[in-house]
This record gives C-alpha cells, sequence and structure tokens, in this order.
C-alpha cells in the first residue's frame, strides 16, 4: 500500500491517502463517537442487571437451549459478538474504543474457558472496585468473584 521508501516518503503517500480517502475517515470518526457513546451507556446498564453471584465458581453454566428460538437466539448473540470482536481488532488500529470492544464481544460469544476469562478479568481489584462502585450507588449488592 505504501512504499517505504519512495521518492516521496511514506509520510506524503499517507497524507495522499487521507486527502483521498476524506469522507471514510470521517466516518470512522462518526462511528468511533458512537462506539464510545453506546458503550458508556451501555456498560452501566450491563452492570446493574448482572445477578451479585454471576461471576461466582459455584453458578453453574446455562444449559444448552431446548427450542428453536433458543438456538436462533444463541446464534444471533454469537454473530453479533464476532462482529463486535472483528470490530474492535479493526479499531485497535482504526479510531474507537478497540479494547472495549473486543471485551464487549468476548462477553456475548459462547466459547470454552469464557467464565474463567471473565473471572479473570473482573476479579483485577481495580476492575471490581469500579464496577462494585457503580452497584453500591443503586443499592445493589457487591458482585461475588471466587
Amino acid at each position: 500500500m505504501f512504499a517505504l521508501y519512495a521518492d516521496g516518503g511514506w509520510w506524503e503517500q499517507l497524507w495522499q491517502w487521507a486527502e483521498a480517502n476524506g469522507q471514510l475517515l470521517g466516518w470512522l470518526f462518526v462511528g468511533s463517537i458512537a462506539s464510545l457513546v453506546l458503550c458508556a451507556l451501555l456498560l452501566p446498564v450491563i452492570v446493574l442487571r448482572l445477578p451479585a453471584d454471576y461471576f461466582a465458581t459455584s453458578r453453574d453454566e446455562q444449559p444448552p437451549p431446548r427450542t428453536v428460538f433458543g438456538w436462533i437466539w444463541r446464534v444471533s448473540k454469537n454473530v453479533l459478538g464476532v462482529l463486535f470482536l472483528l470490530a474492535g481488532i479493526a479499531m485497535l488500529v482504526l479510531p474507537g474504543q478497540g479494547v472495549l470492544t473486543i471485551l464487549i464481544g468476548l462477553m456475548l460469544i459462547n466459547f470454552p474457558g469464557k467464565r474463567a476469562l471473565e473471572r479473570r478479568i473482573v476479579g483485577r481489584p481495580s476492575i471490581l472496585k469500579i464496577l462494585n462502585n457503580m452497584r453500591q450507588r443503586r443499592s445493589l449488592p457487591p458482585l461475588i468473584v471466587d
């Protein structure tokens, strides 16, 4: 795409590409702002709806769905999770909340070891403190992570 040692230099080629694709960059900027706002609005809602023992080891995995609607729901949730995961990976080099979008995608996808990964992330003292402060403001019990 860009020749590193071209006559005009890689910076000039990058600048020319940015000028030629200004509309694309504008849409990427709008998308990144929208994802930031969406994540900021949804995170408290999700944290407040979680049961206090959601991350406890005693809480067993959900059984597989038994109805057609259950399977459709599970497949749709996983497809949405993969889309969030891919968008987050793209946002690592493009404007946007890449890491947060990747985490949302991982939370939606069902895969082996997901519960252990969730517990490891939420069990970090700084993250757990932030989540429990959100819950405390709404008089909800703190999350249990063991």
